[in-house]
């Protein structure tokens, strides 16, 4: 099976595209998301996730303005989501249809909800404008909210986790001709336009200026150094009647000097809007079309990382012109700060806010004004220092891991803070008191928004229930323990109690960025080791490995090899004496006393994958380019097997619980067997490749665990169970919960039968049982 790139790996650099012809429309694609294909055997089942509630950044949220409580939040890597009426307040993904072919497309670049006719909706969609991203971008259409699509292919890249990602939107459908879509792209490929509902794209050939601003020039990989384009699109709908295209249309680009231009004739001619102010980027704008204004948010760079400098414009339609209306200007010394999260209250359009477009420290600041910007007021302000004064209340208590494992933070700083990385702020159209923001971590809203105008503090929670967007880079399920305990990449991973439930806080002593492997010993499940990633330049104390002896309600931490730079793997002997360890930045180690020393082991390269045996301690495993390694004495040292005919690239292997020397590899081309510790490997017949595998509770009547595997099967790709040691497989996943980019984790349960736990890369912790 072809393996996915992990997101923000360096790759070679995107040759450029040449742009000849509209796109089509994908002709397999007539209605994505409807099953396509199956196996000879497959079996129904629930699918749902493991609830944590977001955990990545959620760049862009649109409501629909025409029908009362449709709103659309897109993710950098996890899809786009639908919350109306009939979905209960929870956020519903759209996108679990995504595929290993295509699964770029769970990176979107901009969301347009129909202004018109509130059953269509689009989704600009492509992760990666580089090579790690192998697929051209699309736009996806769909006439029933997202249940199902169509594809129009584009001939370009997008970046839906690109730098720049939270300027926008620039998708935009015109709000008098529905009919009219445009689409600013990335990478010098200019403004694009649809006359059909999207079904067709051609460039906007007299368009100006397709933008210039890199985030950093000399990046190889052609990540930081792609020019962020066109950004953003946006109509002045009192410009137009109903039924005909709208005469002015605003459209921002990625350059410092020529930021923002304008038609006053449907898209005909265009001209860089006179006297605009230059010297930052234009985040975002919004028209007020009742009173004849154009707001406009403006940042230093294009974040959403960065950004130490900005403005906020606004801009007489009529008249022409501009006036600096920023709640700090960036001539004050106050200023080191960009602006977006730009919105207005449909209801009294005289009302905006703005946040901080990255305000790491103490806090964002989300600022409003009554009065078209004249004035603005704060969130919070300073008091005496450190002390601020809050002009809201927060409750975490539905996802409570948001304050990061801090009770007692340094003032000025909070637990939990305001947010980060804030570019997505949407007041609703119907409801003045209704506002969502989205941060890097989650959404958060309040219902009562207008308090603030009479000096009272505002309520904010989280509103993300539903919304799933976490990269899962492990799993395990120890027998007898929670079901399923992850390692998760951006805020470390927990241990779930309860499916059904957040949990409390992710794993701490230490915390870790990252956990990249867990492990638990197969004869005592108790003993768990976790490994990890963290600024040790901040946190010089803290190890990158940990322990747990019980079930991983606690853990503590001890010394590690010297060298280290990464988490890697890590191993847990059968019976917790002892473990290996393959970080990066040095070899492969052990410990005999839960880290407090460690010594090299031998005879196994560095970045080997490392495994245990699930029965006998002094046995470890590991593969490393095409070649198995055995430790038959605790992990001092390592013997090359003779097995041949393995993958030549990387491969994830797993031992099977209570059975010595019994192993399944996976990789490119196939998927192969060992029952004598790893000396020899069979290759299962029918299996063209496979990403990973588990095993969980044995079905009834069997003696041999359950296994599941990400593979392809009879020429279909898709998630499989076997009960019978792999002699037969049943498909258990469909064309509907495919979930794109997945293999880096799956395990079954062993504790009960049919249960399987899968990772996704930005759609978090899944889990599935049998529908009967």
């Amino acid at each position: 099976m072809r393996r996915r790139l992990p997101v923000l790996l360096t790759a070679a650099l995107l040759s450029a595209v040449t742009l000849t012809s509209p796109a089509t429309t994908t002709p397999s694609a007539a209605e994505a998301g409807t099953a396509t294909g199956t196996t000879a055997d497959s079996e129904n089942y629930d699918w749902r996730n493991a609830e944590i509630g977001g955990g990545g950044f959620v760049p862009g949220i649109v409501f629909n303005r025409t029908e009362p409580g449709l709103v659309y939040a897109r993710t950098d890597i996890g899809g786009v989501y639908r919350r109306d009426s009939g979905t209960d307040g929870r956020w519903k993904p759209l996108l679990d249809w995504v595929g290993q072919d295509n699964w770029g497309y769970n990176g979107v670049a901009s969301v347009a909800t129909d202004p018109v006719d509130p059953d269509r909706v689009y989704a600009a969609v492509g992760m990666y404008t580089n090579s790690w991203d192998p697929n051209n971008g699309a736009v996806l259409r769909s006439t029933d909210r997202g249940e199902t699509w169509k594809i129009s292919e584009l001939p370009f890249k997008l970046g839906g986790n690109m730098p720049g990602r939270g300027m926008g939107e620039r998708l935009a459908i015109d709000p008098n001709d529905n009919s009219v879509l445009y689409l600013g792209t990335p990478s010098g490929n200019g403004l694009w336009r649809s006359t059909d509902h999207g079904a067709t794209w051609s460039e906007v050939e007299n368009f100006p200026n397709p933008g210039d601003y890199v985030a950093d020039p000399t990046d190889s990989t052609g990540f930081y150094s792609d020019n962020q384009g066109v950004t953003w699109v946006t109509f002045d709908r009192g410009s137009g009647t109903s039924g005909s295209p709208t005469s002015d249309i605003y459209v921002g680009v990625a350059d410092k000097q020529n930021t923002i231009y304008r038609s006053t004739d449907a898209g005909a001619t265009w001209e860089r809007v006179p006297n605009q102010p230059t010297g930052y980027l234009a985040h975002q704008a919004v028209v007020d079309s009742e009173n004849g204004y154009l707001y406009m948010a403006t940042s230093d760079t294009g974040g959403p990382y960065d950004g130490s400098a900005g403005d906020v414009w606004k801009l007489d339609t009529d008249s022409g012109e501009w006036t600096r209306i920023s709640p700090v200007p960036s001539t004050s010394a106050d200023n080191d700060y960009g602006y977006s999260g730009l919105t207005i209250d449909r209801q009294n359009p005289d009302t905006l806010m703005v946040a901080t477009q990255i305000s790491w420290w103490p806090d964002v600041i989300l600022f409003r004004s009554t009065d078209g910007g004249q004035s603005w007021s704060r969130i919070w302000d300073w008091g005496a220092y450190p002390e601020r004064e809050l002009n809201y209340e927060m409750d975490v208590s539905s996802v409570p891991w948001l304050t990061f494992g801090t009770e007692q933070p340094v003032p000025p700083e909070t637990s939990p803070k305001l947010g980060w990385m804030t570019e997505a702020m949407a007041i609703d159209p119907f409801d003045s008191d209704h506002m969502l923001y989205g941060t890097g971590a989650t959404i958060y809203g309040t219902d009562n928004l207008t308090r603030w105008d009479r000096g009272n503090k505002i309520d904010i929670e989280p509103s993300v229930a539903g919304l799933e967007e976490t990269a899962v880079l492990d799993l395990i399920s120890p027998p007898g323990g929670a079901p399923v305990l992850s390692a998760l990449g951006d805020i470390g991973g927990f241990r779930h109690e309860r499916l059904d439930e957040v949990p409390d806080m992710m794993y701490e002593n230490p915390v870790f960025t990252s956990t990249t492997s867990m492990d638990y010993a197969g004869m005592s499940p108790g003993t768990m080791v976790r490994v990890g990633e963290f600024d040790k330049s901040s946190r010089p104390d803290d190890s990158r490995v940990a322990f747990s002896y019980d079930g991983g309600k606690s853990w503590f931490q001890n010394t590690e090899p010297s060298g280290v730079t990464g988490g890697g793997t890590v191993a847990a002997a059968a019976d917790g004496s002892g473990f290996v360890w393959s970080p990066e930045g040095t070899g492969v180690h052990y410990t005999t006393d839960q880290g407090a020393s460690w010594q090299a082991s031998t005879g196994i390269p560095s970045g080997a994958r490392v495994e245990s045996d699930r029965v006998d301690p002094d046995r470890f495993y590991g593969f490393h380019q095409g070649t198995f390694y055995v430790s038959t004495d605790g992990g001092a040292s390592f013997t090359a097997s003779p097995a041949s005919g393995l993958p030549s690239g990387s491969g994830y292997f797993k031992a099977v619980p209570g059975r010595s020397g019994d192993i399944w590899l996976t990789g490119e081309g196939g998927l192969w067997h060992s029952t004598d510790a790893g000396e020899s490997f069979s290759e299962v017949s029918g299996v063209a490749g496979s990403d990973n595998i588990g095993f969980g509770k044995s079905a009834p009547g069997s003696d041999y665990p359950a296994m599941y595997s990400i593979a392809t099967i009879d020429g279909v790709t898709g998630v499989f169970r076997s009960d019978d040691a792999g002699q037969s497989w049943t498909r258990i996943n469909d064309d509907q919960h495919q979930y794109g980019n997945i293999g880096d984790a799956i395990t079954g349960d062993p504790d009960v039968y049919g249960r399987v736990y899968l990772g996704t890369n930005g759609r978090g912790v899944i889990y599935a049982d049998p529908a009967n």
